[in-house]
This record gives structure tokens, C-alpha cells and sequence, in this order.
């Protein structure tokens, strides 16, 4: 797989202009710019998705590295959203849909796209993984992998129905590291198990971690006061044995910058500096949220359909770090398709719900925040 720079470029949250529409659009001129201090940085891993900006993303790869860099230069990541088709055939065209927007001619990294829950059950029925192995064969395709944001016991079962994985893309961060609805650390350890390298997504946790709360920042400003929040999460990601990289969404020549300079100097984290970072989660932890554990027994009881873990998350995104932009994004992607203005207060999830949460309640409270628009 080859030695790749410890910083990866996210192509999921790029800089946005206004339209003659009004609408949004990719700022490229600026995003350009923002590839080229990148690349100059020594740093070549980028990874797009075809649902990334409504489907804009791989081809603003194309027009800011792929057209502009030798082919040989960078690597190209890309993934295919099973649950985004109609059926198997609409899927697979995916794969040459991407490679068409891309331009890249092949993908360094293929990845199937945010496995777990009843979307994982897409990929075996519409036989993705021989599809995609088909093109690994013919040399599209260096590396297959897969993204999964699920409990480590259902990244497990995917393991070991695929060990002919080359790698898994996770939810790694400080903040999530012993969580008990992430996992990370659980994940992360049942990848190593295996020996499969580890691409970080997620580090900065959506740009939560550099949104903490006064107390908690402080910790991290009296152990290092020229260290900027972002780059503690980076480091704790990329000292971890078997991380081939940790992607980073920036969306600012100012994130891409203070990144490069973090990444360039990169050095592991420090015993004395986990300690600053144990304390910061701990602060964390003690800040009043919906105890949700993401068991899910309320996903099999909801005669609607509502995604309540995803909406109760949103919820606890605030509380914990008061990041709006965050919140909503998590809302917009995990929980739209089972919004909480559907439920019908039947009850049924609060029947079964281990934590007693009132959560017809806090449904209430997240269609209001969540669903102005």
C-alpha cells in the first residue's frame, strides 16, 4: 500500500460561493489554492464520495487535482452509496459514474460507502462486494475498503463475512474514544485485530473539537497555549499504530494552513498530553445530554420510521458543544430519512427504551431545531 502522508484531504465540507441563482455552489478558484498548499505540504490522499455537496464533489476533484496534478502525484478515494440507488443496477453504475466525474482513470481507494444498521444488508444483496472485486481484477481499483459508522460488534460481522478487505475507513476521535454509541476505540481495535490498516474520518468530529466548552479548552491551552484545538485531535488520530491516514473536511485556506503546519511537524501524542486530552473527555462526559447509548430497541418498536438515535445525537451535539452547523449536518444525513416531526407519540419507543428517556419529548425538541427549513 506504500508509505501515504499522515494527512488526508476531505472533500465533504469544500468552500462555497453564492450562484447567479443564488444558490450554492463550489468556490474551485478557491479550492485550487487550497489543494495546492496541500500538495506542497507533502500531503497527497483525497477522498470525495458521490453524495458529497449533492453529488458535486468528485467533479470538483477533477477540477482541482485530478486536471491540475500529474495522475501519479496524489491518491484518489472514493465510495459507493449503496442506499443512495434505486436498485442494483443503478448502483453499480455508480462506479462508472465516478470514475467519469473524477477523470481519474482508477481509484487508489474504493471504499463501500457508511455500512451498518439495515444498509450494510444492501451491499450482499446487490452483490457490491463481487462487483467491485470484479474491478479491483481489472485494475480500477487498488485498494477495496469499506466506511462503517456502527458499533464495533457490526463492523465485526462485516469483517468476518469480507476479510478480503485491504483497509476500513472509522469514526476515530478523542472526544468518541470510549463512547458507548461510537465505539472508536472498540472499532479501531477490532481493525488492528485483523492487521487492516485504519483510514481516521471524523477526527475533529465534524469541527466539534474545536468548538469546546470554556473549561475543557482551557485544559488543552494550559498543557500547550500555542497549540491550536484541531491539531490535538489530528495528533491523537494519526499516533495510533496502523493509521494510514486521518482526512480532515477542510473548507477554509486558514483550516488547510494551520493543518499542513500541525501535520508536516507531526509529533505522537505524549503520555502527559493524553492526560490533558483524558481530562478534556471526562469534562465532557459530565455535561447533562439524552443518554442514549444507541442500542436501537426504539428503531425496532417506531411504527414510523423515525431515526431517533440520529435525532437524540443532534440533540447531544448541542448540548455538548453548542455547534449548530454540526448538529444539523448530523440531523440532514442520519436522520432526515426518518425525521422526528414523523412520530405519532404512540409511545411505543419509551416502552422499550433501557435508559427511561422521555423521547417523545425530546423529538418535540429536535424537529424544532433541526427542521426550520
Amino acid at each position: 500500500m506504500g508509505e501515504i502522508g499522515k494527512l488526508g484531504f476531505g472533500f465533504m465540507r469544500l468552500p462555497e460561493v453564492e450562484g447567479a441563482d443564488g444558490s450554492k455552489e463550489i468556490d474551485l478558484d478557491t479550492l485550487a489554492g487550497m489543494v495546492d498548499t496541500f500538495m506542497n505540504g507533502g500531503f497527497t490522499y483525497f477522498d470525495t464520495a458521490r453524495g458529497y455537496h449533492g453529488g458535486r464533489s468528485e467533479a470538483a476533484l477533477k477540477a482541482a487535482v485530478v486536471d491540475r496534478y500529474p495522475r501519479e502525484s496524489f491518491q484518489v478515494a472514493t465510495k459507493l452509496p449503496a442506499w443512495m440507488a434505486k436498485d442494483a443496477a443503478d448502483a453499480r453504475a455508480m462506479f462508472d459514474a465516478s470514475l467519469e466525474q473524477t477523470g481519474a482513470g482508477y481509484f487508489d481507494f474504493f471504499l463501500l460507502h457508511n455500512l451498518g444498521e439495515e444498509r450494510t444488508r444492501l451491499f450482499d444483496d446487490w452483490g457490491l462486494w463481487d462487483y467491485l472485486a470484479e474491478k479491483k481484477r481489472e485494475g480500477l481499483v487498488r485498494n477495496l475498503g469499506f466506511s462503517i459508522h456502527d458499533k464495533a460488534d457490526a463492523l465485526e460481522a462485516v469483517l468476518d463475512a469480507h476479510p478480503e478487505v485491504d483497509f476500513v475507513q472509522l469514526q476515530v476521535n478523542y472526544a468518541d474514544w470510549e463512547s458507548e454509541t461510537v465505539e472508536s476505540r472498540k472499532c479501531y481495535e477490532a481493525a488492528r485485530a485483523r492487521n487492516l490498516p485504519v483510514v481516521v474520518m471524523e477526527p475533529v468530529k465534524g469541527g466539534s473539537l474545536v468548538k469546546l466548552p470554556d473549561d475543557a479548552a482551557a485544559v488543552l491551552r494550559n498543557a500547550a497555549p500555542d497549540e491550536p484545538l484541531a491539531a490535538w485531535a489530528l495528533r491523537f488520530a494519526a499516533s495510533l499504530p496502523g493509521v494510514l491516514t486521518v482526512l480532515s473536511g477542510m473548507s477554509t485556506p486558514a483550516q488547510v494552513e494551520e493543518n499542513v503546519r500541525t501535520m508536516r511537524a507531526f509529533r505522537p501524542v505524549g503520555p502527559e498530553e493524553r492526560a490533558a486530552l483524558d481530562h478534556v473527555r471526562a469534562i465532557l462526559d459530565g455535561i447533562p445530554t439524552v443518554p442514549c447509548t444507541d442500542c436501537r430497541y426504539c428503531l425496532k418498536s417506531c411504527p414510523q420510521g423515525v431515526r431517533i438515535p440520529a435525532a437524540l445525537a443532534s440533540l447531544n451535539i448541542l448540548a455538548l458543544y453548542g455547534d449548530e452547523h454540526r448538529a444539523q449536518e448530523n440531523y440532514d444525513w442520519n436522520a432526515s430519512a426518518g425525521p422526528a416531526s414523523s412520530c405519532v407519540a404512540c409511545g411505543a419507543c419509551e416502552d422499550v427504551c433501557p435508559q427511561r428517556i422521555g423521547i417523545v419529548r425530546e423529538l418535540v425538541r429536535a424537529a424544532g431545531l433541526f427542521e426550520k427549513r
